[in-house]
């Protein structure tokens, strides 16, 4: 096999690849050798198949597996033998071939950068740190009350926001009712959703007995071709008021909830209170601790994989720009200006990526099997019901699997540096603690 390196360039490298034709005669003559072997056609003894038979049925195929295993073959020992680290997979180009002659490709790879490690005690971090106080317990505690509450039906008197009557009504468009536009004893929450928009809102202050024409317009992408975008009127018959009835904060609300005490409710309460909190802070020092990285780490990143990452994002914008759901920042920005603050985002998720794996190798931190089947049960856990499916897709998906060690992996690697790292704490509110990390 003949090697000649023809571009050199950064992290770009290119080479002409010659193997043999004797190599691939002797690869094809044998595979031809094993299939005849084995091969049978009538008026033949198996095995004794004339080679001329054997060429002529599957001497093209059979080259197309050669020419492959060759090519893999060769461009494997480039990489080895030129101590390549190949970023992506090599993109390989058919120079010359012909039958009876030498194979000729060229052979274009992107080699991973050489990557310094950063000095990791230079790195000085504040973690933010919050603890649930009474009025987050409370907060949390009425919440529940809402979520508990039950519907009961009070004296008659006029309807407030939030309250529920319990209606009739008949829709009409140019005074003719139209189909589904009537119900009977239907619940209708003042100045809930669930209706058409000003619906509900136009029920407020009214009493069982009472009839009101409500009228509102169907939206113009309403779901039926039919009423979207038509002026209708509902005729209203209030029946009866219904308000949300909370239950009181004791024991007995405890134990609906499966635990045994109202003491025991709040200690749930507060530790799952603290997990998030805990989780914002972990999000808030882990976003400080990149962005130091970022700083620090100025080599050069392969374009291929910059490319790759760009497109996927691109992706989704162009699908948000389509759709209308650009925020208000990015809609003021034409295309090329967002093409180039997308591919700086994308070049820097790519030098991080790399970044962190590098320091993760050199370290000798590794994602362990049962860390990894920890994360897998997790997953299956969030679809019950389908937990044999789940488990049966990741045993034959290995890119499944390897899509839990990535963000395991990253986890570790982001534990090993802050405790290298120079970090201090400061203890805020919960308000504080949210807003810092909304500016993750």
């Amino acid at each position: 096999m003949q090697v000649t390196e023809v571009t050199n360039e950064g992290l770009k490298r290119a080479y002409t690849v010659v193997v043999p034709a004797t190599s691939i005669t002797a690869q094809k003559d044998k595979r031809l050798a094993e299939i005849a072997k084995d091969m049978k056609l009538p008026g033949f003894r198996p095995g004794k198949v004339p080679q001329k038979v054997v060429l002529a049925r599957y001497g093209q195929a059979v080259m197309g597996e050669v020419l492959e295993a060759s090519v893999q073959e060769a461009s494997g020992k480039v990489v080895a033998e030129h101590n390549l680290r190949p970023a992506l997979q090599p993109k390989i180009e058919l120079v010359n071939f012909a039958d009876g002659g030498d194979l000729e490709f060229r052979m274009d790879v992107e080699i991973l950068p050489d990557i310094p490690m950063p000095d990791f005690a230079s790195i000085s971090l504040t973690r933010l740190k919050a603890a649930p106080g009474e009025e987050e317990i409370t907060k949390a505690l009425e919440n529940i009350t809402r979520r508990q509450a039950s519907l009961e039906e009070t004296e008659s008197r006029p309807a407030a926001l939030g309250e529920v009557l319990v209606c009739d009504f008949v829709g009409r468009i140019g005074g003719e009712e139209f189909q589904g536009g009537s119900a009977q004893d239907m619940p209708i929450e003042v100045a809930g959703s669930g209706f058409i928009p000003g619906f509900t809102e136009q029920m407020e202050g009214m009493a069982p007995g009472e009839e009101r024409i409500v009228k509102v317009a169907f939206p113009a992408d309403y779901g039926s071709a039919d009423l979207a975008g038509k002026d209708a009127e509902f005729t209203v018959t209030a029946k009866a008021l219904k308000v949300y009835s909370k239950p009181a904060l004791d024991d007995e609300l405890a134990k609906k909830l499966g635990l045994d005490t109202f003491e025991k409710l709040r200690e749930v309460i507060t530790e799952s209170l603290q997990r998030e909190y805990d989780g914002l802070s972990r999000m808030a020092i882990k976003r400080k601790l990149l962005d130091a990285l970022a700083e620090r780490a100025s080599f050069t990143v392969p374009e291929g994989m910059v490319d790759n990452e760009f497109n996927q994002i691109w992706q989704r914008v162009e699908a948000d720009m389509k759709a209308g759901k650009l925020d208000g920042e990015d809609a003021a920005k034409d295309e090329a200006t967002l093409k180039a603050e997308y591919r700086t985002i994308a070049e820097r998720r790519i030098r991080l990526g790399l970044l962190l794996s590098e320091i993760g190798t050199t370290n000798n931190i590794s994602v362990s099997r049962e860390e990894l089947g920890n994360a897998m049960r997790a997953e299956v856990q969030r679809y019950p019901g389908q937990e044999k499916q789940v488990f049966d897709f990741f045993q034959k998906n290995p890119q499944a699997l390897e899509n839990l060690r990535s963000p395991i992996f990253e986890e570790k690697v982001i534990d090993f540096m802050l405790e290298l790292a120079k970090v201090d704490e400061q203890t805020v509110t919960a308000e504080a603690l949210a807003e810092a990390a909304q500016k993750v």
